[in-house]
């Protein structure tokens, strides 16, 4: 596996980068805020796409406007439902508008975030994200996939889902919990590296494997949280159907590793 940063280069690389115009849909979420802060910080133009800044993916309200000029797109964004059909009515929505409105702005690329593993998910969310790839690369723009690991965040997340009275019922998997910033961060890369399409998946991920019972055990300790955490695996098919095996939402050999653990993660944020 690969363990360098994320990045395509050093900051002062990043730095003398000509600035871009980049649209970011999902502008406002868990991992587009940050995508937006990173490309500021490199002096791209950013156009952020939400439905707060009056641009909707889904009904094209406002979208051809907001991509007049842009070269790049950014797809950050996430269903407002975790089921699966209603999660793949979102994403093969928003990634039809996208390619129609971009093509006809003259986007020349897109970048999409997906999750490691997506192949392999047979339910839930994991496999309308499934649906959500194969519609962005069959478009018209030439598209960049980058499935990311777990994020930190999630665990809180899954923690506070899964609590009932004085335990937390969270999924009983293992995985390489990566940073929502170290993702931003790639994404940015890719948005503005102008190199070939014709392998367009690639992978990041933190950098070493973790039992998500026991990191939601340490997000426990860390906050006070009065719970017991207790790991269910009938909760990972629910997120993803019957995966082939334990290691399946582990990044393969070619990914990008890349910290902080999520323990360091705590210890920023603390």
């Amino acid at each position: 596996m690969t363990t360098p940063s994320p990045t395509t280069g050093d900051n002062e690389d990043r730095t003398m980068q000509p600035p871009m115009t980049i649209a970011v849909a999902g502008a406002t979420g868990r991992v587009g805020r940050h995508v937006v802060e990173v490309l500021e910080a490199r002096g791209h133009d950013v156009v952020p796409i939400s439905r707060s800044h009056g641009v909707d993916v889904i009904t094209a309200d406002g979208l051809a406007a907001a991509l007049a000029g842009v070269e790049c797109v950014i797809d950050a964004a996430t269903g407002p439902s975790p089921e699966r059909e209603a999660a793949t009515a979102f994403f093969t929505t928003s990634a039809r508008n996208l390619h129609e409105a971009g093509e006809q702005a003259g986007v020349q690329r897109m970048v999409v975030t997906s999750i490691i593993g997506t192949d392999r998910f047979t339910a839930g969310y994991g496999a309308a994200k499934v649906a959500h790839e194969q519609a962005m690369v069959s478009g018209p723009i030439p598209v960049r996939v980058l499935r990311a690991a777990q994020f930190h965040e999630f665990v809180a997340e899954l923690v506070e889902w899964g609590t009932q009275g004085e335990v937390s019922y969270v999924p009983a998997m293992r995985t390489q919990l990566v940073a929502a910033r170290t993702v931003a961060e790639a994404l940015a890369d890719l948005a503005t590296d102008p190199g070939p399409t014709e392998t367009p998946f690639s992978e990041i991920a933190g950098p070493r494997a973790e039992s998500l019972v026991e990191m939601a055990t340490l997000l426990a300790s860390r906050r006070g949280l009065p719970l017991k955490i207790e790991g269910l695996s009938n909760l990972v098919a629910d997120l993803y159907g019957e995966l082939d095996d334990s290691g399946a939402l582990l990044p393969g050999p070619d990914a990008v590793l890349a910290g902080p653990t999520f323990e360091q993660w705590l210890d920023s944020a603390s």
